[in-house]
Formats: structure tokens, C-alpha cells, sequence
């Protein structure tokens, strides 16, 4: 760090070395918490509230766009967190096809927009804010589509819309491209498989693959974002955990 980033002034007095498990407690539940506090179950229920959302960048953003990033957005009384996770490597290794995550090869990082508000308030500054820096950074990430990560989940992106008692897949393509890519629509295809009636749903679940691009399909016509030699195994796996992860939220009555 001190080679590479010698501005940033960092020494060994900055840094704490630990282990993967080590890190968890220390980041969520503080300095000096363990492994064993993770176990603890009876503190009371986090009344904290958030809003988030990200971005994939492809591209350096300008060393001007981050002096305005921070002397602006991150400056102002409501600001929240702007997180950053690098990308490459192994990460990059990986076929886009090869699994339903398609941020692979080319990206720089992740970045996720984040802010809190306790039980006291209402949120709207803070939801604010994330939606403004989102709108701000628009130029500078991903395009067509602008990726997003699936577990900073954002109903901003858009939210399923329901025809004839089953999920459109026109409508669900516009926040699921930007999660899965050309991926969406083989998942699509797996949940034609494993849920034809799409009684397992949420805001931003898989719809089943509509009849058109069945057709298309079976006339092995291959539509825009399928990759016809990859195998639907990973997507199968992947939509049965979405399906049991619902059924879970509808059996304990627990909020997405």
C-alpha cells in the first residue's frame, strides 16, 4: 500500500491482519467482537433502516468526477456510504455464461450506494440521496444495460408486473438484465421448468420464459442474450434456491 498508494499515508498501525470469519465481527458487530458473538441471539432487533443500490464500472472514472463525488455527494449532512469492491482475477476467469452472475471479465469494481435512517425517521433524505448519486453516476458506469448486483437488491430498478396470474417476462427483463445480463433469460427458462404457474413470486422474482420466445426456442431460433451451448444446470440450482427462499418468506411471514 505504501508503494502504491503512497498518498493515502498508510502503516502497519492502520492495519489489523485476521482471518475471512475474523473480518465478519469486526465489520458488523465491532472492534473487538469474535466469532463467538455471532452467536449471541438475544439483543434486540436492529430498528436501523436502509436503502441501497450499485453499479459496475468498466471504465476509469475522471480523478475530476471524484473530487466532485466527494467535495459534493459525500460531503452533504444526509450522505451516505459509497462502497467499493475491486473486481479481476479469478473473478474475471469465469466465463459471463458459465453461471447466472455475469460480472466478469472487464470490470474494474463494484460499487454499492448505501445510506441509514433509524426507527425516528422517515427516510426520505436518505432514500434521496441514493437515488441522486445513482443519477449522478449514470455517465460514468456500465451501459446497456447498466449492471447492478443482484444481493444490493433495488426495487428502483423496476418491480415484476403480474398478466394472467403469472409474471411478465417482458416486464421482468427490465431490472433482470441488469442483475443477470444475457443470463436472464435462461433462468427464465429454468423456471419454465421448475414453476410453469409461477406460484413462487416476489417484486423481482424469475418469470417463466413466455410463449414467444418458446417458440422461438423450439424452432431453434436462438434470441438476443441465449447462449445455446452452455448448460442450464447452475440456472436450474439457482432457481430452486430463489423458489425455497420464498417459500420461506411466505410460511414465516417474514418481509423481503
Amino acid at each position: 500500500m505504501r508503494h502504491r498508494f503512497p498518498e493515502l499515508g498508510v502503516n502497519h498501525t492502520h492495519c489489523k491482519e485476521m482471518t475471512w470469519l475474523q473480518s465478519v465481527p469486526h465489520v458488523y458487530l465491532g472492534s473487538g467482537a469474535t466469532t463467538e458473538d455471532i452467536l449471541n441471539r438475544t439483543d434486540p432487533v436492529d430498528a436501523t433502516s436502509s436503502k441501497a443500490t450499485s453499479d459496475y464500472v468498466r471504465h476509469a472514472i475522471a480523478r475530476d468526477v471524484w473530487e466532485e463525488i466527494f467535495a459534493t455527494w459525500l460531503a452533504r449532512p444526509d450522505a451516505g456510504l459509497m462502497i467499493l469492491d475491486p473486481y479481476g482475477g479469478n473473478m474475471a476467469r469465469v466465463p459471463e455464461a458459465a453461471t447466472p452472475f455475469p460480472h466478469r471479465a472487464g470490470v474494474l469494481y463494484n460499487i454499492q450506494y448505501m445510506n441509514f435512517w433509524t426507527a425516528a425517521g422517515d427516510g426520505a433524505a436518505q432514500t434521496a440521496w441514493v437515488r441522486d448519486v445513482y443519477a449522478f453516476m449514470e455517465p460514468h458506469v456500465s451501459k446497456n444495460p447498466r449492471e447492478a448486483y443482484v444481493n444490493y437488491r433495488d426495487l428502483d430498478l423496476g418491480e415484476n408486473v403480474v398478466v394472467g396470474n403469472v409474471t411478465s417476462y417482458e416486464a421482468g427483463k427490465i431490472w433482470g438484465e441488469k442483475y443477470y445480463k444475457g443470463n436472464f433469460m435462461r433462468l427464465a427458462m429454468a423456471k419454465l421448468q421448475i414453476d410453469p404457474d409461477d406460484y413462487f413470486r416476489n417484486e423481482q422474482s424469475i418469470p417463466p420464459l413466455d410463449a414467444d420466445e418458446q417458440r422461438l426456442i423450439t424452432r431453434n431460433v436462438a434470441p438476443r442474450g441465449y447462449a445455446d451451448p452452455i448448460s442450464l444446470n447452475h440456472f436450474y440450482i439457482f432457481g430452486s434456491v430463489g423458489i425455497c427462499l420464498v417459500y420461506i418468506r411466505r410460511k414465516y411471514g417474514l418481509k423481503s
